[in-house]
C-alpha cells in the first residue's frame, strides 16, 4: 500500500467569522465548531477555546487529543468505521493540519484523565504544549451514564477534528511524505539482504472505559491480527481510553505513531519493515494467553528477524507485555520492548508488575511516579478541581498560591510508551 501524507504547517490559530486555512493560520468560526459539538447527542453545552504554545494556559481534565486530517484521494475517509464508512484506508493521499489539534475537556469521565500546560515546567513533559489547540469544553446531560458520557465526548471530538480537517482539502501542502509497504514476496525480492522487522502494537482494551477502536470495533472483541502501517496513519485506530494520562495513547499518538514513523525512515535502508501486528490487552488470564499466542504465531508465520513491542498502560498490561516478549523470543525472534515505569516516587520500587530474563532489550519512557510542582497559570480551561481526583493527584495537592503537586502520571503524554515524549532512563 502507498499513502501520501500532505503536511500543512499551522503556525497560529485564531477565531474568525470564516473557518479556513490561510498562510499557515487556522481560522475557526467559534459558533460553527461549537455547533458541531452540540450536534452530538447528550452534549448539553459546548464552548470552544484556543490554547497556543507558550501561553499561560492549563487544560484539565483532558479526555483526548486529535489531529485534524482529511482524505483527499483514494478509498475511504477520515476515521473509518466511526466518522466515515467502513472502508480500508491507508492508500491515496491524506492532508494533515500539522501543528494543530482538537483537545476535549469538561466534567471528568473517569478518574484517569490528564493535564496539558501550555507553558512552565509542565509544558516540557507533554508534546501537546507545542501545538495550536482548539479546546472543546463540553458538559453532558445530567445523569448521563459514564460510558455514554465517554462516547459523547469522543464522538464530538472526532467530528470537530473532521470539520477542521475538511478545511485542508484544497490547501497545497508544505511537505508531502510517501509511505509504502510491499507484499511479503515483493518485499523479500526488493530487499533480500535486509533484516525483516515487525511491530507488535499492544492496544489498551481492558474495558471499563479502557478501550481502543479499530475501524470502529472495540479491540477487546478482536484477536491479534495484521494491519498495514499506513492504515494507522490514516485513522484506522482511535482512542477511547480513560487511562492514566502519562501513558495513554490519544488518537493523536496513533495518527503519528513514532515507532511506525521511525521504521518507515529506515525501511529499505537498513531494514525491511514487514507489517504491524495489533494485539489487545485483556483482564482475564485465558484472554491474555490467547492474544499473546496469536501475536507470537503471526510473528513466526511472517518469518521476521526481529520484533518491536510497545505497551499501553501499566500494572495489569505488564503481564501482556511480558507474555508477548517471552513467546516471541521463544521462537528465536529477538524483541525490543517499549514501556514506562512505576518505580515509586523514590525510584526504588520494581518498575514493572511482571518481568522475564528474556526481556533483554527494554526502552523506557520514564518513571510515572516522579513528582513535579506545577506553578499557577493565568487561565484554566476545564475544571481545576479535578486535579485532586485524577491519577497522579491527591487530596490537598492544590496549594494556597494555586500551584499543584502531581506525579508525572497526571500529565498527558509524559511517559508515553510509543516513545512520543522526551523522557527516558539509563
Amino acid at each position: 500500500m502507498k499513502l501520501e501524507l500532505g503536511y500543512i504547517d499551522i503556525r497560529d490559530i485564531q477565531f474568525s467569522t470564516e473557518s479556513k486555512v490561510e498562510n499557515g493560520v487556522l481560522y475557526v468560526n467559534k459558533q460553527e465548531i461549537e455547533a458541531v459539538a452540540l450536534g452530538q447527542p447528550h452534549i448539553k453545552s459546548a464552548e470552544a477555546f484556543l490554547a497556543r504554545p507558550g501561553e499561560s494556559v492549563r487544560i484539565t481534565p483532558v479526555k483526548d487529543v486529535i489531529e485534524p486530517r482529511v482524505k483527499v484521494e483514494g478509498p475511504g475517509g477520515v476515521f473509518p468505521g466511526v466518522i466515515s464508512k467502513v472502508t480500508t484506508v491507508g492508500s491515496g493521499r491524506t492532508n494533515v493540519l500539522r501543528g494543530a489539534a482538537v483537545v476535549t475537556t469538561g466534567r471528568v469521565v473517569g478518574f484517569q484523565e490528564g493535564i496539558i500546560d501550555m507553558s512552565g515546567p509542565g509544558a516540557e513533559y507533554t508534546p501537546f504544549s507545542k501545538l495550536y489547540n482548539l479546546v472543546l469544553k463540553m458538559e453532558p446531560e445530567d445523569g448521563l451514564p459514564q460510558h455514554e458520557h465517554e462516547y459523547a465526548l469522543r464522538m464530538a471530538g472526532l467530528k470537530a477534528a473532521a470539520y477542521l480537517g475538511e478545511l485542508a482539502r484544497a490547501v497545497q501542502p508544505d511537505e508531502t511524505r510517501v509511505f509504502e509497504t510491499y507484499s511479503i514476496p515483493e518485499g523479500m525480492k526488493k530487499m533480500p539482504d535486509l533484516p525483516r522487522v515487525a511491530y507488535v502494537m499492544m492496544l489498551q482494551s481492558q474495558g471499563l472505559m479502557h478501550d481502543t477502536y479499530v475501524y470502529g470495533v472495540d479491540a477487546k472483541r478482536t484477536l491479534s491480527t495484521l494491519i498495514n502501517p499506513t492504515e494507522v496513519f490514516d485513522g484506522a485506530i482511535l482512542s477511547g481510553n480513560c487511562v492514566s494520562a502519562c501513558d495513554k495513547n490519544t488518537t493523536y499518538h496513533h495518527l503519528n505513531n513514532p515507532v511506525i514513523m521511525d521504521l518507515f525512515d529506515r525501511h529499505g535502508r537498513d531494514l525491511n519493515f514487514v507489517t504491524v501486528i495489533i494485539t489487545n490487552e485483556n483482564v482475564y488470564l485465558a484472554d491474555k494467553e490467547r492474544s499473546s499466542d496469536w501475536a507470537a504465531k503471526l510473528a513466526e508465520l511472517l518469518g521476521v528477524d526481529g520484533v518491536i513491542i510497545s505497551q499501553e498502560g501499566f500494572g495489569n498490561p505488564d503481564t501482556d507485555l511480558i507474555m508477548n516478549c517471552k513467546k516471541i523470543e521463544s521462537k528465536n525472534i529477538p524483541t525490543v520492548i517499549i514501556t514506562d515505569e512505576y518505580a515509586g516516587r523514590d525510584g526504588a520500587s520494581q518498575s514493572l508488575a511482571d518481568a522475564s530474563p528474556l526481556a533483554t532489550a527494554v526502552v523506557t519512557g520514564g518513571n510515572a511516579n516522579e513528582v513535579i510542582v506545577l506553578p499557577p497559570l493565568d487561565t484554566v480551561i476545564g475544571d481545576l478541581a479535578y486535579v485532586e481526583r485524577i491519577a497522579g493527584g491527591f487530596n490537598g495537592n492544590i496549594a494556597p498560591d494555586g500551584s499543584i503537586t502531581v506525579e508525572l502520571q497526571a500529565i498527558t503524554g509524559a511517559t508515553n510508551e510509543m516513545g512520543f515524549n522526551r523522557l527516558s532512563a539509563r
